[in-house]
């Protein structure tokens, strides 16, 4: 993630939006953001989505009634959920029995506030460390000025603020970045979360590789230089699935998945040259096929 060059303030509409998307279904997390003796009440909501996920259900197929998940107890069978209590494993088969009371004792103050406690730089933030995104709103009109008061001073100074918040059990370190007329959250992994990377690569040679190889894909990298674009890649295997529903449904024949390309490379400096070649080659076409211009009347 690129850092926010320090620009002039823009305008901004006193009130940010309260409807659209984020404000359709409830909110993750709702409580105060603090900034030194400003707060005002916010929520959180969710800035991605899944809806479109292809989900199956496990069926009985003999009645195609939906199976119901029961909690059972290997010894005794079926219990109820509600008398169910949770525990911690310490080591096999032995547990540790926590209350819902002594959680909410240990519960910490960020669980009701994002108190923000320093700013930095966006481009110190390792990528291995951005998790999650959300939309931060203010939470009822009476805290929107002070609000609009953070985001704006983000924005001019060009930094990213880091603070905490407790979500879903877990306190998480947070990020927030100012964007159009709100503010982005995203939870940060924590430093025993990210793994060595240089553990992981330790293995992989060192060094230069071949000098004419990598010349050949420095030129093919650029000839695929553009501009980044989400809209261009599908998932295939998920268009596929939908397909497959959608044929079933019509009592069609079931299709299949686009065949993927074979990327078994013998030779990796005639494939380099092959793909070169057929890059150049394209161009080409592309060029010789476009409209001349017409020449400007003197």
């Amino acid at each position: 993630m690129a850092a926010r060059k320090k620009k002039k303030a823009t305008h901004h509409s006193a009130t940010p939006a309260h409807t659209g998307g984020a404000r359709r279904g409830r909110p993750t997390w709702s409580g105060h953001l603090r900034l030194s003796l400003v707060s005002c009440p916010v929520a959180l909501y969710g800035a991605t989505t899944r809806t479109s996920d292809v989900s199956f259900h496990l069926l009985n197929p003999e009645t195609n009634n939906r199976i119901r998940m029961i909690p059972t107890d290997p010894d005794t069978g079926p219990v109820e959920r509600k008398d169910l209590v949770k525990g911690y494993e310490i080591e096999k088969n032995k547990y540790v029995i926590v209350t819902n009371e002594e959680l909410q004792e240990v519960k910490l103050e960020t669980t009701k506030t994002i108190d923000i406690e320093r700013f930095v730089d966006a481009d110190e933030i390792d990528r291995l460390y951005w998790n999650d995104p959300y939309f931060l709103l203010p939470d009822g009109k009476t805290g929107t000025e002070a609000y609009v008061v953070i985001r704006d001073a983000l924005e001019q100074t060009g930094r990213i603020a880091i603070g905490r918040v407790v979500m879903h059990t877990r306190e998480r370190m947070v990020a927030l970045e100012p964007r159009d007329k709100g503010i982005v959250v995203y939870t940060l992994r924590s430093e025993d979360e990210v793994l060595d990377a240089k553990k992981a690569f330790e293995d992989i040679p060192g060094g230069h590789g071949n000098k004419e190889m990598i010349s050949i894909a420095e030129k093919i990298i650029g000839q695929k230089e553009g501009a980044f674009d989400p809209g261009m890649f599908q998932d295939r295997y998920e268009k596929a699935l939908k397909a497959l529903i959608h044929a079933k449904q019509k009592g069609h024949k079931p299709v299949k998945a686009e065949p993927v390309e074979d990327t078994n490379v013998i030779d990796l400096m005639e494939a380099l040259k092959k793909s070169l070649r057929a890059r150049g080659a394209a161009a080409t076409h592309a060029n010789s096929n476009a409209k001349p211009k017409k020449q400007a009347h003197r």
